[in-house]
C-alpha cells in the first residue's frame, strides 16, 4: 500500500478505533476516495459506538449476511470469522451461525408453494382435505422444536409431508443442540432475511416477532438491521481493485 497522507491515516485510525480491525481489501478504497471511506466509516461505526449487542454477536450478523447463499462473499466471511474468534466466539457458535444461515434455502418453498397452491386451485387440482395424523404430528414437532408456526408453512406440510419432515429435522439441529441463545438465533434469521441480497419480508416479519418473544429489545433489533446494511460496501471492496487494475493496464498500454 502506498504511503498515506495525514488525512488518510487519520481516517484509517478512526476505522480501526471504531471497528476494531483493518483489512487489506480496504486499502485501495481509502487511497482512491478518502471522502467516501470517511463517510462509510461513520455509517458502519454507528452500531459499534452506540449499539447494545456484544461484539461477537455483531460479527455473527456480518457472517450471516456474507455467508448467505444470496451473497457468498468469502472475503467478508473470513474477516468477520477472524474478528468473532478474536472477540471470544467459539467454533461451535460460528458453526451454528452457518447452520442457521443455510436454512435460507427453504424460501424456495415458502415463496413457491403459495404460488403453486394458487395455480393448483385455479386449475381445479386442489382439495380441502384435513391434516392427517402424520401431518399433525409434524406440525406439533415443528412448533415444539422451533417455537412457532407460520401460515406460510401450511402448504408445504400439506403438499409434501415427507419433504417437510426432512426440513424439520435439519432446521431443528441448531435449536436442539446449538449453544446460541434463542434470540441470537433469531437475529441470524433476521440478518439473512433483511439483507439487500434477499429482502424476504414474510420471514423477516416472523423472525422479528419470534425475537421479541424471546426477549429482544427494539435497540437490539434495530442494531441487527444497521449491521446488515454494511454489505453495501462490498460493491466497493470487490470492484475497486478491478477498477484500479484495469486503469493501470490501460495506462501501461498507452
Amino acid at each position: 500500500m502506498a504511503d498515506l497522507n495525514e488525512r488518510q491515516q487519520a481516517i484509517k485510525d478512526s476505522f480501526i478505533e471504531n471497528r476494531g480491525y483493518w483489512a487489506k481489501i480496504m486499502d485501495q478504497l481509502l487511497l482512491l476516495s478518502p471522502d467516501y471511506f470517511e463517510a462509510y466509516t461513520e455509517l458502519s461505526s454507528v452500531p459499534w459506538k452506540h449499539g447494545v449487542l456484544e461484539p461477537k454477536v455483531k460479527e455473527f450478523m456480518y457472517i450471516a449476511a456474507d455467508a448467505s447463499t444470496t451473497h457468498l462473499y468469502n472475503a467478508g466471511t473470513r474477516i468477520h470469522m477472524q474478528n468473532a474468534l478474536r472477540h471470544g466466539a467459539t467454533v461451535d457458535e460460528l458453526f451454528e451461525v452457518l447452520q442457521l444461515t443455510a436454512s435460507l434455502g427453504i424460501h424456495s418453498c415458502t415463496v413457491g408453494v403459495p404460488i403453486l397452491l394458487e395455480e393448483l386451485e385455479a386449475a381445479g387440482m386442489l382439495g380441502e382435505e384435513p391434516l392427517d395424523a402424520l401431518q399433525i404430528e409434524l406440525k406439533e414437532a415443528f412448533t415444539k422444536n422451533r417455537g412457532y408456526w407460520a401460515p406460510f408453512l401450511d402448504g408445504l406440510l400439506r403438499l409434501s409431508p415427507e419433504f417437510f419432515e426432512a426440513y424439520l429435522k435439519i432446521s431443528s439441529v441448531p435449536w436442539l443442540t446449538g449453544p446460541l441463545e434463542p434470540k441470537v438465533k433469531e437475529f441470524v434469521y433476521i440478518a439473512i432475511d433483511a439483507a439487500t441480497t434477499h429482502l424476504y419480508e414474510p420471514g423477516l416479519r416472523q423472525h422479528i416477532r419470534n425475537a421479541i418473544g424471546h426477549g429482544a429489545s427494539k435497540e437490539e433489533l434495530m442494531e441487527v438491521l444497521e449491521l446488515v446494511t454494511a454489505i453495501g460496501v462490498h460493491t466497493m471492496t470487490d470492484s475497486v481493485p478491478i477498477l484500479v487494475k484495469e486503469a493501470e493496464a490501460l495506462a501501461s498500454s498507452s
